[in-house]
């Protein structure tokens, strides 16, 4: 059975309410150096497409995704073998041209590009505002939908209230922007002492149904801190349903290594959405 379906904002095609994230292909734990490691050690070529494939199988028929060259590679591969997921793009924010990164996305044919949150947030706290609008300019002259990514329930109000041109936003339920951060991605060093404070997810919560435009919400699990028993995920999953609009979806990264995660949240999302 498929998972309940929303159009995408800004674009004609529909996207699962749960969507399979990618930190976890890339080895971005947010958790220790060791969990980076492992997830890389795990996460080939291979085991990457076959959780690919197993979400097409499990009703999730989206997917978000760094746009790097380990991951094009990725996409090529996958769809050669017949996978059939949309793509949802971040921009990569090590890439020395953000101009060039967002013209090598458009040749893998995202169904929407979003603007990489961490960079989002620098920005914004340097007051650099003409340089986020520029870069969304950028992307919205590809022709394709528009996101903006951000740990911070102020970055989306500020949007908001000057009228940024996105079709949607990327919303962590942690502010992980409470410290000054660089993403691990530019630097190659894990960022550790991540600040997940339970506090934040009842500030976005708040700030995600303050506002008409969809949401995508991701680090629902707490990467990984919400984990520990069956019934700690049940439940992250029931509030964060019980805490978005209708439009919005979950992007959730699942580590298939130990379990079948892709089926398990898979399941409790359908049944969430059956009774919604």
């Amino acid at each position: 059975m498929k998972i309940n379906t929303v159009k995408l904002s800004g674009s004609d095609v529909n996207i699962s309410r749960m969507i399979i994230g990618g930190n976890i292909f890339s080895g971005t734990s947010h958790m220790s150096s060791e969990a980076d490691n492992e997830m890389e050690d795990y996460y080939t070529t291979a085991n990457i497409k076959k959780a690919l494939f197993r979400a097409e199988e499990c009703g999730i028929n989206t997917m978000t995704l760094r746009g790097d060259k380990h991951i094009f590679r990725i996409i090529r591969e996958f769809r050669q073998d017949g996978g059939s997921l949309q793509w949802i793009a971040q921009t990569a924010s090590e890439m020395s041209s953000f101009e060039g990164n967002i013209y090598q996305i458009m040749n893998y044919k995202p169904v929407s590009i979003y603007h990489h949150g961490t960079i989002t947030d620098a920005l914004f706290k340097e007051k650099k505002y003409d340089e986020l609008k520029t870069r969304l300019k950028i992307m919205r002259d590809t022709g394709v939908s528009v996101g903006l990514c951000t740990h911070m329930p102020q970055v989306v109000e500020y949007a908001e209230e000057h009228n940024f041109d996105v079709d949607f936003y990327m919303t962590c339920l942690y502010n992980l922007s409470r410290i000054e951060r660089v993403s691990s991605a530019v630097t190659g060093k894990i960022n550790n002492g991540e600040p997940f404070y339970r506090e934040d997810r009842e500030l976005m919560y708040k700030t995600i149904k303050s506002v008409s435009k969809q949401c995508h919400e991701f680090k629902i699990l707490g990467a990984g801190r919400l984990c520990e028993t069956p019934g700690q995920i049940q439940g992250a999953f029931e509030e964060t349903f019980a805490n978005i609009k209708d439009i919005d979806v979950v992007v959730v990264g699942m580590f298939q290594k130990y379990m079948d995660q892709i089926a398990v949240n898979s399941e409790i999302v359908k049944k969430i959405l059956e009774r919604k």
